[in-house]
């Protein structure tokens, strides 16, 4: 039986390097970026995402470099490495992006004419002081002042289910005044 004899560390560390055919990270980037950049473009459309992937591929391929046992085999990982990397990336990705030939723009509304805009304010007021106090209140607190329906309950001292029920006929009688549905369709836009 033959003892296995121990050898210096810097001798083994020296037997080893003449063995790899990398001795380091970045001389293998250098010697095989391109090889590997077209292996990504392959994988691609974008000249652009191909250097993402295969920089996302490399950096996985450092993290693991120690790891990795036969550095003959590196082309071999770093295109598995790309090829995960890209099928992780398509299970992702979400239709929200497309190419298109225009902007998808929304269309414009002409601008307001401010006249109208002061004569529907004024019969939208006017209208409003024609209900009952309460039901102008109510109205006011909810629309204008903005409050919730329990906000303007509280305010009032009321419930809220008669909040409810006064805004909700205070409502239906502006839809019914007849100066605001004269205003109505002349403010609006085509007509």
């Amino acid at each position: 039986m033959t003892t296995p004899v121990c050898t210096s560390a810097p001798n083994a560390a020296a037997s080893a390097r003449q063995t790899l055919p990398y001795p380091s990270f970045s001389s293998y980037v250098k010697e095989r970026q391109p090889v590997l950049l077209r292996t990504a473009r392959s994988l691609t459309a974008n000249p652009s995402d191909a250097e993402d992937l295969l920089q996302t591929a490399l950096a996985k391929t450092y993290v693991a470099w120690d790891r990795i046992e036969d550095h003959r085999a590196l082309d071999g990982y770093v295109r598995r490495a790309l090829l995960n990397t890209r099928t992780s990336q398509w299970r992702k990705r979400k239709v929200d992006e497309f190419v298109c030939d225009e902007l998808p723009e929304p269309e414009r509304m002409p601008a307001a004419d401010p006249a109208e805009e002061q004569a529907l304010h004024d019969a939208m007021w006017r209208a409003i002081m024609k209900l009952p106090a309460r039901q102008r209140a109510m109205v006011v607190l909810r629309y204008y002042e903005d409050l919730s329906e329990a906000q303007t309950a509280e305010v009032l001292g009321v419930s809220v289910g008669t909040v409810k029920s006064a805004v909700s006929r205070a409502l239906g009688k502006l839809r019914e005044d007849p100066e605001l549905e004269s205003v109505r369709w002349t403010s609006r836009p085509g007509y």
